[in-house]
């Protein structure tokens, strides 16, 4: 099975942490490695380095390279400049055909800035989807994580009823595909039982979402196949340049997963310990959910303090904090952040605007 990692994002929600020039999938904000070197470490063993591919955008492929060196160079797949996911999977898929020996061959679509502990978990739901799309069972898998908690900052998967287990674990039709729902409706749902958290994570044919892209993105298809063409040969970096900022700017959910007949897809879930630090506050949070904990990194100090992440990333400074509950502090070489865990969606405004401005270098 070949494996597509993507780590393409700007990660602006987890500033200062994650930078312009260097987003969180590149940096250690949990243990020693960052989370690409983390997912790849994931299945390397499995599946080889061979089969693994990185797509990611051309300002950050020579990161990629540094951190990923087992991984082949012309297996990494760089944008020209970002189109949302949409044209990133479709010029995934392109490079994945070309390297191909046939379009059944599985896939599967993982993400470079994920959380997981537990591993074994992950790698068995991996290997029971590859084993199902064998079998034909299904032409897509998506893989839930089991709900902890009533999250309204992930994507929702709607199970149907239990089709069948394989060495005892179980799959599930597929009903449906919520982004974010409402707090109440998260409520709802986690009571239930009826849904599981989205990790983004599916497993599939190459051909079978290229076909998706054919019937319901048309115009992006034959783009996308005049890049595909050139891949190998000498005029592939100019045609890349001149055609992929071309193709419309889409979520994949939108363009190829909301058009799937249900009848085409299974679910399959586990506790695997997943978790998407989308936020500096779900960062703290996947490293320690319990509320009266403090996650710190660095040289810190706390007293009476509570729920809160204290990172210092200047090995000669001392941060010290006292009375603090709910609260985020990141000090950097050239950036300090304090912010309430109940205004972290600002970080991202406040950082979107130092655009254009004098500051856009601390971006």
């Amino acid at each position: 099975m070949k494996i597509v990692i993507f780590a393409g994002g700007s990660g602006r929600r987890l500033w200062p942490i994650s930078r312009q020039k260097s987003p969180k999938q590149f940096e250690q904000i949990i243990g020693d490695q960052s989370t690409l070197q983390l997912a790849v470490a994931r299945v390397r063993h499995v599946y080889g380095a061979a089969n693994i591919f990185i797509s990611t955008n051309e300002q950050y492929v020579e990161i990629v390279r540094g951190q990923l060196p087992e991984i082949p160079p012309d297996q990494i797949i760089g944008e020209p400049t970002r189109r949302d996911l949409a044209a990133a999977v479709g010029l995934a898929l392109a490079h994945l055909s070309h390297h191909a020996t046939n379009a059944d061959e599985p896939v599967a679509i993982l993400w470079g800035d994920n959380y997981m502990d537990q591993v074994d978990n992950f790698r068995t739901v991996l290997q029971t989807a590859e084993t199902l799309l064998l079998k034909k069972e299904a032409n897509i898998f998506f893989i839930g994580e089991t709900p902890r908690f009533a999250n309204e900052n992930l994507g929702w998967i709607g199970l149907g009823p239990e089709k069948g287990r394989l060495d005892g674990q179980p799959y599930y039709g597929f009903e449906s595909l919520t982004y974010r729902p409402p707090l109440a409706e998260c409520r709802r749902m986690f009571a239930q039982g009826t849904h599981v958290w989205n990790t983004g994570y599916f497993v599939t044919t190459i051909g079978f979402v290229q076909s998706l892209y054919r019937q319901q993105q048309p115009q992006m298809w034959r783009q996308l196949t005049q890049i595909q063409a050139a891949i190998g040969q000498g005029n592939y970096q100019e045609t890349l340049h001149k055609i992929y900022p071309q193709l419309d700017v889409m979520s994949f959910d939108d363009a190829i997963l909301q058009h799937i007949p249900a009848h085409e897809a299974l679910v399959l879930h586990s506790e695997m310990g997943w978790s998407d630090p989308g936020t500096l506050y779900a960062l703290k949070e996947a490293i320690n959910p319990d509320p009266a904990a403090n996650v710190t990194i660095g040289l810190v100090k706390v007293a009476e303090t509570q729920d809160s992440l204290v990172y210092n990333y200047e090995p000669d400074k001392l941060v010290a904090v006292i009375g603090l509950e709910g609260m985020i502090v990141v000090n950097t070489g050239d950036a300090l952040l304090v912010v309430h865990k109940d205004k972290i969606p600002l970080v991202k405004k406040l950082v979107d605007g130092l655009d254009g401005t004098e500051l856009e270098n601390y971006s």
